[in-house]
Order: structure tokens, then C-alpha cells, then sequence
């Protein structure tokens, strides 16, 4: 069986501008990988007819399979078709079925169509029409000098659409399904990009199938698993033995897999214990609270929050004694401690955590910028009071002042869990 190689070219200059996303090669790449299709390029390229048709080339050049997105629309500005007929002198015509679509659409709407339109209308010359029911401009497949050419629309619904309808079947028709490619995503925290890797390092040397490969992101440090096998379940079991493996030497890092969130895990952790928490935050100024509600179901775990930014606030309604803030001050261990003493108590919960700090940009009572302490309360004892230093930007530091609850929390309710 031909090991296909593959690429995806995404046309529009508002992917180079940086005022979208290119969700769609990304989807892409993970619903080809389930056909044994291996994907080596992604690039992007703006609206313009001479660097489409440089990129274009490119691709035909490297791959068997180029998959185009966006460009296919009525303006001006939609060079697709353009440039793939400047590099294959392939003619266009228009397909009566895509046109009668069209004009349908207007008619129906009770509105003029603009002669511009007939332009999505338009498709290479013996091409293959990929039907779009979700939008007017059809999709195209287009075999040309061994390279399988597809182009779909750039609106990721309509993408979707045909990518399910007519793209997959299509492939799976031409490649036969050959190899299956499972991943899965190891999430961890509290352990550095390098620490685990060091700590793997033998296991990433000899990798072959599975593939392992460390990758650091903004909420925790991954690794991606890839294997590929005859059958899923071929590809699943090799994937399990690597993750066991894995599990095995790093595993307490480990809060989830795939798409689960740092906030998840934790609501999980807190749901199995039976534990409910609350929080008071003055340098995060409510990021851990809303954090803790994006999670479906944080209500049962979550009562509330203080956010407690000026010390007058602090005084007033957390009762954090004025003699605290004369002594140590409102960025210290001993104002951290009772805030999060008294909002389990104020809030009825098993846990509270507070956060203070200084998070610039100037010093604070005599503490620099990135100055943080963090206090934990389980049911009246408290169980961390821990002082950090960070770096970076104002809002970076509060990002990461965040994150370091969540972990304290997490192996807090981790350690629980087992003694339990």
C-alpha cells in the first residue's frame, strides 16, 4: 500500500494577519490521521495570485495529497482557482448544479444576485464537484501528474461539511484505510518541559511506535503519544503499554489526558473527597473563580469567592485583623493564612485558598514585584501556606499565580485521595 504524504495550504491574508485562527487545518489534521494519512506540511498563504501559485507549487512538488482551504469565495480577492489554473493551465467552467444552487439561495431570500457570485460557480475542467450543503461555493478534487488535489471552502462549518460528506470517503476509498494513527496527550504540572524529559529521556531515544513527543504549553507540559497499527485496538494497546510506562516514573504529575483541564481534575478530585471550597483572591482579583465556573458542574464543589483587592476590603470583610496588616503587612504569610481561614469559615466549606501579592508594576510594602503568597484551610487547619516569586509581566504573573493554586490544590486532593 503507497504511504501517502500530505499537506494542507490555507489561502486568506487574514490567517497571515493573525485575525483568525487556522482552526481548519488543525481539525483536519487530526480526522486524516484516523486513515493512515501522514501529515508533513501545513503552510499559509495570503491573498495574493503570485505567492498562491508559488505555494501551490511547492506542494506539488512534496506531496501526494494537498488539501486547500479558503479562497473559494465570489470578491475579487479569492485566488484559488486562480492560481492552481496558472500552475496547470487546467480551464474552468461552470457547473449548472453549483449555479442553480446559488441562484436558489437568492431567490429564496428574496434578494439580487451580484454577476460576482458565478464566480463560486466555477470548477477545473473534469474535475470531481464535492457537494457543500452547508454553503454555496462546492468543493473540488482535481488528480493532477500523481498529485490528489482537493480544495474545500475556508468557513470551517461549511469545511466540516463536505470534509465528512465527500473528503473522507473519498480518501478512504483511496488510500484504503492503510495504517490507523491514535494519539493520546499526557497532561502534566508541577514538573518542568526539561525535568520530564530528562526523567523519559531513555523511553524518547528509542521511541519508534509509539512516537513520544514533550511539548510545554501555557496550562501544563505534555506529551503527546502517537502509534500507528493495523487496526485501533492494535494502535489503542500500544498506547496504553507506552502511557503505563510513562505513568510509572512520572504518574504523580499527571492530572489528565487529551482535553481535560487543570480545573477539571481538580472539581473531579473534589467531588470523589465530597469537599466543597471556596477562595479569596487579591492578585488574581476573581481568575481562579472563574476558572473553577467554566467547569459543567463546579456548583456542587464551588460556593463562592471574596475578592478582596483594597485592605480596607480586606479588614472589613474578610476580618483579617488590623494588628496582621500593622506586624507583617497584606502581602505576607500571616494575612495569606486568615484570609483563607476566615472565607471557609464565612463561606461554610471544607477548603479555602487564598491568593496575595504583588503583581506590579512597582514594589509593594517593601516586596517586589512577583512576590505571592498562597494559604490552603481544610476544615480549619490550615494544610499549605507556601511564598513564591514569579516573573514576567503583570498579567503573566497573575496567570501563573493561578496556575500554581490549581497545582497546590490538585496534589493537595491527590495526597488526600490516596491516604483516604
Amino acid at each position: 500500500m503507497k504511504n501517502y504524504q500530505a499537506e494542507i495550504v490555507a489561502v486568506g491574508t487574514e490567517l497571515l494577519l493573525g485575525q483568525i485562527a487556522n482552526t481548519n487545518a488543525q481539525w483536519l489534521s487530526e480526522k486524516l490521521a484516523s486513515y493512515g494519512i501522514n501529515m508533513y506540511n501545513h503552510s499559509v498563504v495570503g491573498d495574493n495570485l503570485e505567492r498562491v501559485e508559488q505555494a501551490f507549487e511547492l506542494a506539488q512538488s512534496r506531496s501526494d495529497i494537498v488539501i486547500v482551504t479558503g479562497g473559494l469565495g465570489p470578491t475579487a480577492d479569492d485566488l484559488t482557482r486562480e492560481g492552481f489554473q496558472q500552475m496547470t493551465g487546467l480551464p474552468l467552467v461552470e457547473d449548472k448544479e453549483s449555479m442553480k444552487k446559488i441562484e436558489t439561495f437568492f431567490q429564496n431570500r428574496g434578494q439580487t444576485m451580484t454577476p460576482n457570485n458565478r464566480k463560486q460557480a466555477r470548477v477545473f475542467e473534469g474535475s470531481t464537484v464535492l457537494t457543500n450543503n452547508a454553503g454555496m461555493a462546492p468543493g473540488m478534487y482535481v488528480h493532477y501528474q500523481s498529485c490528489h488535489w482537493f480544495f474545500l471552502p475556508g468557513v470551517p462549518r461549511e469545511m466540516k461539511h463536505i470534509s465528512q460528506e465527500e473528503l473522507f470517503p473519498f480518501l478512504e476509498k483511496l488510500t484504503g484505510k492503510q495504517r490507523i494513527i491514535q494519539s493520546v496527550v499526557l497532561k502534566f504540572i508541577g514538573i518542568g518541559e526539561s525535568a520530564l524529559e530528562h526523567l523519559l529521556s531513555d523511553l524518547i531515544e528509542k521511541q519508534t511506535n509509539p512516537t513520544i513527543a514533550p511539548l510545554a504549553q501555557d496550562q501544563a507540559v505534555v506529551i503527546r503519544l502517537t502509534a500507528r497499527g493495523e487496526t485501533k485496538q492494535e494502535a489503542e494497546e500500544m498506547l496504553e503499554q507506552t502511557k503505563t510506562l510513562i505513568l510509572k516514573r512520572v504518574g504523580e504529575y499527571c492530572f489528565g489526558e487529551n482535553d481535560v483541564s487543570i480545573e477539571e481534575s481538580v472539581v473531579q478530585q473534589l467531588n470523589r473527597l465530597g469537599y466543597s471550597i471556596s477562595a479569596s483572591e487579591s492578585i488574581t482579583g476573581g481568575m481562579f473563580s472563574q476558572r473553577m465556573v467554566s467547569v459543567s458542574g463546579a456548583s456542587n464543589v464551588f460556593a463562592g469567592s471574596f475578592i478582596t483587592y483594597q485592605t480596607r476590603i480586606k479588614q472589613e470583610v474578610l476580618e483579617v485583623p488590623s494588628e496582621i496588616i500593622d506586624s507583617h503587612g497584606v502581602v505576607s504569610h500571616a494575612c495569606s493564612d486568615v484570609m483563607a481561614s476566615n472565607v471557609a469559615k464565612k463561606m461554610q466549606t471544607n477548603l479555602g485558598i487564598s491568593f496575595t501579592g504583588v503583581a506590579g508594576p512597582e514594589e509593594q510594602e517593601g516586596k517586589p514585584v512577583g512576590t505571592v503568597y498562597i494559604s490552603l484551610v481544610d476544615n480549619g487547619e490550615l494544610v499549605v501556606s507556601e511564598q513564591f516569586s514569579f516573573t514576567g509581566n503583570r498579567n503573566h504573573i497573575r496567570d501563573r499565580v493561578c496556575l500554581k493554586g490549581f497545582e497546590i490544590l490538585y496534589q493537595y486532593l491527590k495526597t488526600k485521595s490516596n491516604y483516604n
